[in-house]
């Protein structure tokens, strides 16, 4: 069954002004479609048009992997943005990003220097080790926690057609607009037991 490009879990303005419309209308509209329709393209009439798309990203290697992982990856991104967001995590999230960082300001000062350190195009991840110890984790080009045994929790896009739109080429600006969109909600939800 094909894969069809997920709504936004907002309205495309619903992030202004820190990503515009047109930024989401480039970013979601276009780069997040062609992915899946390329891994539509690839998978029609195969064993794989039967498996997900997390399990495709398990499965397969080369360009395949690539499409498919750029999907899920930019699929996953939109849940961790949110209108009205922000702020600091709270609850089980806040008191494991407090015992691993020491606070949510080391955590996004160590988060942005990964990001800020990434040469090219890639992501930068909260994720949650299977000893339950939170990290940060860049993955280049299409690479994805998925492929290993972490569980990403929170993901943020440093291609730059994430950004160009509204910062140029200042990966700064759109990483501290990216703290005022943070789902916190959504990050917390994706916590192991």
């Amino acid at each position: 069954m094909p894969f069809d490009l997920p709504r936004l879990p907002y309205d495309r303005t619903a992030l202004q002004p820190h990503l515009s419309a047109t930024s989401l209308d480039l970013h979601h509209g276009q780069h997040h479609r062609a992915y899946l329709e390329a891994v539509n393209a690839r998978i029609e009439g195969t064993e794989l048009a039967e498996l997900s798309l997390e399990e495709i990203v398990r499965q397969s290697q080369g360009s395949l992997f690539d499409t498919a992982a750029q999907a899920w990856n930019h699929a996953f991104y939109w849940q961790c943005l949110g209108p009205r967001a922000g702020g600091d995590p709270q609850g089980r999230l806040g008191e494991l990003v407090s015992r691993h960082f020491g606070d949510a300001k080391r955590l996004r000062e160590e988060f942005e220097r990964v990001a800020l350190g990434l040469f090219g195009a890639g992501w930068v991840w909260l994720v949650q080790h299977p000893s339950g110890a939170l990290a940060i984790q860049a993955t280049r080009n299409a690479g994805t926690p998925l492929t290993g045994q972490s569980t990403p929790l929170l993901a943020c896009n440093v291609w730059e057609h994430a950004y160009y739109t509204d910062y140029q080429n200042d990966r700064a600006r759109y990483l501290e607009a990216f703290w005022k969109l943070v789902n916190w909600n959504f990050v917390a939800s994706q916590l192991r037991e």
